[in-house]
């Protein structure tokens, strides 16, 4: 496989602090400011794009124990800069301008490159919460959110689990009648952390800047450089380098925190205390079912079984069993009767492969002559669509405890994601409220939710693996912890897939337990449910508890005898 290298300085974007005007906004300035001039598009020049400030305004919330949260919010942009051209162009000056200097002695003309004065790439739109009154704002802890995709703007983590205001859904996690309402987040991690969520360049309100082509961020390496720069720089801007570190990352998200964890060490030596990977996908091998790429099979059935499960599609002794006691009994054949089988391709003998689609059968509630029609391999896509044909409804990608009409019943043609569907129309209504009403920010531009970044450049490869840039950075860090998030009824990015791949980074001893796995009663959003973003609110401050009290590691000690 490629080794993708994240040291090279190739390419390198230097971020600088900037506003909230692109392409025809007209964001409204903070109330202490004048607004600046607004040349127009065709008189402006790529060099003299500079955005006004971001809008800064004060909240308070009521927290669960009755105490008041006292909080500002910054909603702006940070401009990308290419300096790499100008530092290039500089030294060329000087080599013409110079004069002629003994062997040895220091140029006497050499100036450092201006930062501001590099050719503006793209400007990153974010929304950053800072808690008041919570004493040394260095020593608080800092946390950069994102969603995933590749193509998703950072709307999910934000109004769904992490941030102080939410979109209302029922308890369960299903839409409620239109118009979306907002509600304090009482499961919010402000009180923990202070959070910045970030929308990459194509996603929510974040552009290239004039005379820039979108698709030159559209690459796992592109995007780790452009998210990895702007994080170097917020923390510089708003002197932030002295705070614990954090980085939570949904899907696709989990893939961007992995590469980040390498790319930020090497490159910037910026160290984290801690990544959440919420839904996670280290290896697009372990859920791509691919042709001759049976990996994902194994992987999957335990989510098949939790969706049948929750259908009452199993046998009586199945479905009177707990979730994780079923759970135990297919992940136990998953991995050994099943993996054996699929390796086996046609010299299985034909009571063997009875067998085992008896057993596939049994586990997913789907008939056995249908696995044995598809060679006991049953894609997600297919049992999306199998699972309920009889009721003519559709299972949820992102939950299979969601259920949608079929718009094409008795055929296998792709249908709408029900759990999609399900928080698409409430969290976009919430967000362009809230964004004018509340973070007093107006654009005119539609915020992007889901982007069409294609062709992402994902690997030289056909899969993607970031499981080992991952355990560089554990290996290089070892402070550095990790808490991997996964919900039972997820077939995006199924659970035991996640637990699969960390297992095998085989990990040192010295940095093993570093490593926390958490389980959810849901789908793919694991902060949706009620309970689960109460759990998921838990189970972080314990993370970030225990990633704060790490003991001093001695590395340079020996034994003396």
């Amino acid at each position: 496989m490629l080794q993708i290298s994240l040291r090279e300085p190739a390419g390198l974007l230097v971020l600088l602090m900037s506003g909230t005007m692109l392409l025809g906004q007209n964001p409204k300035p903070s109330p202490s400011e004048s607004p600046k001039p607004n040349p127009s598009a065709k008189d402006e020049k790529s060099s003299d794009f500079e955005p006004p400030p971001p809008v800064v305004t004060e909240h308070s919330l009521t927290l669960p124990d009755g105490k008041t949260l006292r909080y500002k919010a910054i909603t702006g942009y940070l401009l990308l800069r290419d300096t790499v051209a100008e530092q290039n162009k500089a030294q060329e000056t000087e080599s013409e301008d110079a004069e002629p200097e003994a062997a040895g002695e220091p140029k006497k003309n050499e100036k450092p490159v201006d930062p501001t004065k590099g050719k503006p790439k793209a400007q990153v739109f974010f929304v950053a919460y800072v808690a008041e009154d919570v004493g040394d704002p260095a020593a608080r802890p800092l946390t950069f959110a994102f969603n995933g995709g590749p193509g998703s703007s950072s709307i999910w983590l934000h109004l769904g689990g992490l941030g102080p205001r939410r979109a209302q859904l029922s308890d369960a996690g299903e839409a409620l009648p239109p118009p979306s309402k907002l509600v304090d987040n009482e499961s919010t991690w402000l009180p923990k952390t202070d959070l910045v969520f970030i929308d990459p360049v194509s996603t929510g309100y974040s552009r290239p800047a004039p005379g820039e082509e979108a698709k030159q961020f559209w690459g796992y390496k592109e995007d780790i450089q452009s998210v990895g720069d702007f994080i170097r720089l917020w923390t510089t801007k708003y002197e932030r380098w002295a705070s614990p570190k954090f980085i939570a990352g949904e899907s696709y998200g989990t893939t961007r925190a992995a590469g980040l964890s390498d790319y930020l060490e090497s490159r910037y030596g910026l160290y984290l205390n801690g990544i959440v990977l919420i839904s996670s996908v280290l290896s697009f091998q372990a859920i791509d079912f691919g042709a001759g790429n049976d990996q994902p099979y194994p992987l999957f059935l335990p989510s098949y079984a939790s969706a049948a499960w929750y259908h009452k599609k199993l046998s009586a002794d199945l479905q009177q069993l707990s979730l994780p006691d079923l759970l135990s009994k297919v992940e136990q054949f998953a991995e050994n009767d099943y993996e054996r089988a699929l390796s086996q391709g046609d010299r299985l003998s034909s009571e063997e492969k009875n067998a085992v689609a008896t057993q596939l059968a049994r586990f997913t509630g789907l008939s056995q002559q249908r696995y044995l029609q598809l060679s006991l391999r049953e894609s997600d896509s297919l049992f999306f669509n199998d699972l309920l044909w009889d009721q003519n409804r559709s299972l949820g990608r992102f939950d299979s405890r969601f259920t949608g009409i079929r718009s094409y019943p008795g055929t296998d043609r792709e249908d709408s994601d029900p759990s999609d569907e399900a928080v698409d129309g409430p969290f976009t209504s919430a967000f362009y409220t809230y964004v004018r009403q509340d973070l007093k920010y107006e654009s005119d531009l539609p915020y992007e939710r889901i982007a069409e970044v294609h062709p992402w450049l994902f690997s030289r490869n056909k899969y993607l693996d970031v499981a080992e840039d991952l355990k560089k950075a554990m290996n290089r860090n070892r402070y550095l912890k990790v808490m991997v998030c996964c919900g039972y009824y997820d077939l995006a990015t199924p659970y035991f897939a996640a637990e699969s791949v960390v297992h095998t980074m085989n990990l040192d001893p010295a940095v093993r337990n570093n490593v926390t796995l958490s389980f959810y009663g849901c789908g793919h959003m694991v902060y949706l449910e009620n309970a689960s973003r109460k759990k998921l609110k838990a189970d972080f401050e314990q993370f970030v508890d225990s990633a704060l009290s790490m003991e001093p590691i001695p590395s340079a000690s020996r034994d003396v005898k």
